[in-house]
């Protein structure tokens, strides 16, 4: 089943690519080529993958259109899997167009050049951001049939180039496609050495928002202090709840689409583990599991931020056959800890 096939991943080098790429690299015998400008993704990255064995990279933008639909021309990828991207909410807010053309051109240009090149397998990094506000939240989740209305560019981009993969799938019988909507990803490298967890690769990107990947830092001595933005959101202590997923359960998903394509027609699932945590729960954690007690402010809230999200992932496991692994925030945040403590 993991013979033969030739994959592309555009932005490989970064957090969540490159734990895909890890997975594909120790698990598979696929022909990896990892594409990415490496504006966020990381050389040491790269290097650490190299270890597990050999794939090829390209130093590449993604809106150097010439470039692009001649490197597809010139390969027989059976499999585009797209990471690369802008993900920063408040970002979005302030530079919308930079997300409009990095996250919603550059993708349909993509996708073009794969129907060109007759592509047949298109694997998308969309978000939860594409459902906007979820005040009344059932108790399962929310659910991929659930209204999409985004309230900030980035989840406007995603969703835009959703709806460009939607349609072309349509139109061209032999093109299909798995559209991931993420959760809050966090976490590095589940990888033990001698009954000590030790992370091979992490989350290395610049100037970080991510929550865990903040309090981390805070715990491993690399920053003096944090915020919490905001402590007045509808939620029962005040601070937004979120749906923490392993980064390595998350990359086990791409890695099934991957044939689940084989058999099976395009589809859109929620990617989290349908439970939520608070910002002050997370934090928490993070302190207990690096015996840390980091100092916490509280700031304004941020734009485009919504109170809560969970993932209703009932759909993902019942059609993909997935299940989580590291469904365990002690553990995300151990394993986000433990990088952070060893690596620069």
């Amino acid at each position: 089943m993991y013979k033969n096939k030739s994959i592309l991943i555009t932005g490989g080098a970064g957090y969540i690519g490159s734990h895909l790429a890890k997975q594909l690299l120790c698990t598979t015998d696929y022909n990896i080529t990892i594409l990415d400008n490496l504006s966020t993704g990381s050389r040491d990255t790269l290097d650490r993958l190299l270890l597990f064995r050999e794939f090829s990279f390209i130093e590449m933008d993604l809106n150097d259109f010439e470039k692009l639909g001649e490197l597809l021309r010139q390969n027989s990828f059976d499999c585009i899997i797209h990471f690369a991207g802008s993900i920063v909410v408040p970002e979005s807010v302030k530079d919308p167009l930079k997300y409009y053309m990095n996250n919603t051109v550059n993708t349909i240009n993509l996708v073009k050049c794969a129907v060109e090149s007759k592509v047949k397998k298109f694997i998308f990094s969309s978000t939860a951001a594409v459902y906007g506000e979820t005040d009344q939240l059932p108790e399962v989740g929310v659910s991929e049939s659930f209204p999409l209305n985004p309230i900030n560019p980035y989840g406007m981009s995603k969703l835009m180039s959703e709806r460009v993969l939607e349609d072309t799938a349509a139109a061209y019988n032999d093109f299909r496609y798995v559209i991931f909507r993420y959760f809050n990803v966090a976490g590095a490298d589940i990888n033990y050495t001698n009954g000590s967890l030790e992370p091979r690769i992490g989350h290395r990107f610049p100037n970080a928002t991510h929550l865990i990947k903040i309090a981390s830092e805070c715990a491993a001595g690399k920053r003096e202090k944090m915020s919490i933005f905001g402590k007045d959101f509808n939620t029962p202590d005040g601070t937004g709840v979120r749906d923490y997923i392993h980064v390595d359960d998350l990359a086990d998903a791409h890695l099934k689409a991957i044939s689940y394509l084989d058999d099976n027609p395009s589809d859109i699932f929620n990617a989290g583990y349908g439970r939520g945590y608070s910002v002050r729960e997370v934090i928490g954690a993070m302190k207990a599991c690096s015996d840390s007690d980091f100092p916490v402010e509280t700031a304004p809230r941020r734009e485009g931020d919504t109170p809560a999200i969970i993932a209703d992932n009932r759909k993902i496991k019942s059609k993909m056959g997935w299940i989580p692994k590291f469904d365990d925030i002690s553990l995300i945040c151990q394993s986000a800890y433990q990088w952070e403590k060893t690596n620069d």
